[in-house]
């Protein structure tokens, strides 16, 4: 499964990054992981600036509220948002 509630009102997301994308978007679900499309390189962090900053604005979340779980320094990331209205859309994919 890519995603996991949390009792504690938090969702934790199992993200397959591709940076250097022509844009920042959602690509579909693949291997039970949610495939992501980031515009920036993976160069010093960018692209997980990235992402957060896509993630953020995506679901209407502070980009403070986002947290790295593993996998900052490769492709395949964990991360844990809060549970809100606009992720609880996504996940149930409406």
């Amino acid at each position: 499964m890519w995603y996991d509630r949390k009792e504690e009102g938090y969702v934790d997301l199992a993200i397959s990054a591709r940076p250097n994308s022509s844009k920042n978007a959602f690509a579909g679900i693949y291997d039970d992981t949610l495939k992501i499309c980031i515009k920036a390189p993976a160069v010093e962090g960018a692209a997980n600036r990235e992402l957060v900053k896509f993630l953020a604005k995506s679901f209407k979340i502070p980009k403070s509220e986002i947290r790295f779980l593993s996998g900052e320094t490769g492709k395949r990331k964990r991360i844990r948002l809060p549970l809100n209205e606009k992720v609880e859309e996504f996940i149930n994919g409406k």
